[in-house]
This record gives C-alpha cells, structure tokens and sequence, in this order.
C-alpha cells in the first residue's frame, strides 16, 4: 500500500469501466456506483491508519517526473491538513451515491454515477496534489461533473443556477491559472530550471519578491475565495444549492467548498508570506462580512433549502478568518470547522432533500408539524441544526471556539485587533441559534397538516446515510482531541512559514 494516495484517485476511474459494460443495466449501474465508492471509502481510511500523528512534513509521498522538461512532476502527498479532507470526501461520495440509488435519481442513472465518479476523483485529487500543475487539473476535474449534476439533475432554474457556477468558478480559476504561470516563471535559477512542485517552492520563495507575491496571492485567493464562496463572491452558491440534487448538494457543500480553505492553507500562506500581511486585513473584514452577512440572510430566507445555503456562507466565513488570524488555534479551528461544516451541512442538505422527496414542499410556510409524524426524522435532524448552531457536546462547537479563540489573540490588521473582531464574530454564532431553532420550530412544530399525515419516517436506507454523520458529529464534538494531534503540527508548520520569513523546512525526510 506504498501507492495508496494514487489508488484513491485510480479507484474511481476503474470504477467508469464497469458502470460502461452495465450502461443498459440501471440497477446493476448503481450497485457498480455503491460498490466503487466505498471501496474508495475503506482505502482511504486504510490510509489514514498508515499516517503516523505528531510529524509536520508530507507523508506518504509519491513523486514521478510527468514533464520534467517543463518542471511538472506528479506529486502526492498528505500533511495533518489533508488527511482527513479524504476521508471526509470519500464517506459524503458513498452517502451521496447511497441515496441516490434510493430512487431519488430517475433518469439517465447510468450517465449520472459516472459523473459522480469522475468528481470524486477531482476532490481526492485536489486534497492530495503537491505540485501545482497536477492541483489545477483536479481543481478543474471537479467543475465538470457538477456542471453536468446540477444541469442535467437540477431543479426548473437549473439552467440558470449551472451558467452561473460556471461562470464564477471558471474565472477564479483562469487567475489562478494566471498565477501559476507566474510563480513558473519566478521559480527560475539561474541555469533556467524552474518548478512547480510546493516543496520546492517553498525552499524558493525568497526569490519572490514584494510586489510579486502582492499580486500572485491576490490571483490565488480570488480563485479560492470564489469556491470557498468568500462575500462579495457568494452569490452562485444559493442558487447552486437551490437547484442541485440533494446529492448534488451534499457533495456541493459538504466537499467543494472546502476546496477554497485548503488551498488557502496548502499554497496561499506559504508561498506569499508577505502577500498574506498585505492583504491581511481585507481577508479578516471580509471573513467577519461573510459570518454577519450569512447568518443574517439566513434568516430572512422562505426557502428551506436556501437557508441552509446561507448558513454555509457564515460558517465558510469562521474558516477564512481561523485561517487569517495566523495563530494555531484559530488555523486548527479552521481545520476542524472544514471537517465539521462538511459532516453536519451535508447531512442537513441530506434531511432538507429527504422531506422534499416525502412532502414536495420546500418553503419553511408550507411545512410544520412534521415532529408528530416523524419522531425519527426529528431526533436526526434535530441533532444536525444543534451542531450547526455550535452547541458544546456536538462537533460545530468545537472548530468556532478555536477559531475565536484565535480571533481574540490576533494582533494584526491595524488599526483593530481582536478585541474588536472577536466579539463581531461571537454576535454571528448568537445569530446562527436565532435562525436554525426558528426555523426548527416553524418545519417541525405546530399543526400537522392533514396532507402529511400519512407520510411514512425515515426508511432504513435514509437511516444508512444519516448514522455516519451523526456518530461523527457526537464524536468529533465530545473527544476533538486525537484529531487536534494529527493536525497540530503541520498547521503550527504552515503558520511558521506565513509569519517567520526566515523559518526553513526540510520538504521530505
């Protein structure tokens, strides 16, 4: 299992060969989907066993010279960031695919698991990628299949919410383009060698001066402020969220988004230290924007689906902001809110679409009572609103108090420290709780409508996806701890290398 990494991102593709002999099969097509995806599943947590906790540098690297003469290499790699975005993303593929062999899915079965498939070997790809040129190909990969999920599967507006993903995405991901041909060139020495792998720009970055890694950060963090959606860029993800399928949706929040944060902390903050400090208090106004700003719309929403999307713009805003306050805790909280707003914004986007599929109703006026007929549906989907809105016990809770944490001990962005900023982000946690539990109150409490009454509970394959991402929302919010040890220090490394100009790091031992 040397190769383990590349055997995450072949997995799928051989899944594709299968999934085409049974095209004419629907029900053997699904099967081929399930089966692929968890096995995809299984070795990503069989990698997980092979990291070894309390080291800081890339583990389980595989390196083979794909361009050389261009300095392209195909490199792969896990830190204490990384590994356990993997498994995240493999578990929210297998649920999403689970569901979607429920019968949620009805046409072109076959057409939609390979597009499923080949998204999940984007989003592997993306987490484990260390060189440049090889992320931006899965940064890429992962545009198409949702392009097709939302435009094919989507909702009446689909259309529309798909040209309006595609749009946004594909420009940050031309500056980002912009950028890397940038940093090829100033990576050159003076026998005209450059590269594109991260370690070894990392030894090079001296070499990138001022005004360079001013304008070079500020192509990268566009590219990754678009998907993360950072405001004022958030605009193509409600009505993504809207008109996706719900597996559409849980991969969409659960997976992509995070794709933004990580690249902030893979390659953003070590390669342009100085770029970081010029732009640093632009990113901590806009991240505390983007907590006030979400938890406010979200609670003006009628649309169910669409207020859950707007939670995720606050929530995504905790994450810049634990990265941008430049200290461990808030950059491990960060790290933690990733992982937690995937769990628990996945499965309430898997509840939102289970009573869609049950009642075809998805404004918050439409619905109500839905407690006396669905005891289950309520303890699950209960527990998920609790954990978003950060109750202590469960995992939402854990990720935000680091982060302000962190806030509060930031000593940057002049004028305003983090007395000031600490405090404006605490007001959108009180916030989260005003919005979920009314919105709780209003779609699960009160009269029971007579149209509902005869609609059954969860089924056992709804339970199936629904009982992973609880345990991991009990789990990761009662003991954090172990995965704090796995993720310490190689954030405590990435803070170093944006603070310290003259810190130094051996890339691989």
């Amino acid at each position: 299992m040397t190769n383990v990494l590349s055997l995450l991102v072949v997995i799928p593709l051989a899944g594709l060969i299968p999934l085409f002999l049974f095209r004419k099969d629907e029900r053997a097509a699904k099967q081929v989907a399930i089966t692929t995806t968890f096995v995809e599943l299984v070795v990503s947590l069989w990698m997980l066993t092979q990291f070894v906790p309390g080291e800081a540098g890339f583990q389980l690297v595989e390196r083979l010279q794909w361009l050389p003469s261009l300095g392209i290499s195909y490199l792969v790699g896990v830190d204490g960031i990384s590994v356990f975005l993997v498994p995240m993303t493999t578990l929210l593929t297998f649920i999403a695919v689970l569901y979607s062999s429920g019968g949620a899915i009805k046409t072109r079965i076959v057409e939609y698991m390979t597009a499923f498939l080949l998204l999940e070997v984007g989003m592997v790809g993306v987490f484990v990628a260390l060189d440049l040129f090889l992320f931006y190909i899965f940064f890429e990969l992962m545009l198409v299949p949702m392009y097709l999920i939302i435009g094919i599967w989507g909702g009446p507006r689909r259309i529309y919410a798909t040209l309006k993903f595609v749009i946004f995405t594909l420009a940050g991901s031309l500056l980002m383009l912009v950028g890397i041909v940038a940093v090829y060139v100033a990576s050159a020495d003076p026998s005209g060698t450059r590269t594109l792998s991260l370690p070894d720009l990392i030894e090079l970055r001296g070499r990138f001066p001022a005004d360079f890694q001013f304008w070079a950060f500020l192509a990268f963090a566009l590219a990754f402020a678009i998907k993360m959606p950072m405001v004022p860029f958030h605009t193509w993800l409600p009505d993504a969220h809207v008109e996706a399928p719900t597996a559409g949706s849980i991969v969409l929040a659960g997976v992509l988004l995070k794709a933004g944060g990580y690249g902030f902390l893979r390659f953003g903050l070590p390669l342009f230290p100085i770029g970081v400090q010029a732009w640093l208090p632009v990113l901590i106004v806009l991240s505390v924007i983007a907590i006030l700003y979400g938890a406010i719309v979200s609670a003006v929403q009628k649309d169910l689906k669409k207020l859950v999307a707007y939670s995720s713009v606050a929530h995504m805003g905790f994450v810049t902001l634990g990265i941008f306050v430049l200290n461990l805790q808030g950059g491990v909280g960060a790290v933690l809110q990733m992982l937690n707003h995937g769990f628990v914004t996945g499965a309430l986007f898997l509840f939102v679409g289970i009573q869609y599929e049950k009642t075809h109703r998805r404004m918050i006026a439409d619905l109500g009572g839905l407690a006396n007929m669905w005891p289950l549906f309520t303890t699950f989907f209960g527990v998920f609103v609790f954990a978003s809105l950060g109750l202590p016990g469960l995992n939402g809770f854990v990720g935000e108090f680091l982060v302000l944490l962190g806030t509060f001990a930031f000593s940057g962005a002049p004028p305003l420290g983090g007395l000031f900023w600490g405090p404006l982000a605490a007001i959108g946690v009180i916030l989260a709780a005003v919005y979920l539990l009314w919105m709780f109150q209003r779609v699960m409490y009160g009269p029971v409508r007579e149209a509902y009454r005869a609609l059954p509970d969860l089924s056992r394959l709804e339970v199936a996806c629904a009982l992973p991402l609880l345990l991991l929302t009990v789990i990761l919010g009662v003991v954090p701890q172990p995965f704090i040890a796995y993720i310490q220090p190689s954030l405590d490394r990435v803070i170093r290398l944006a603070t310290d100009p003259s810190f130094v790091v051996v890339a691989f031992k």
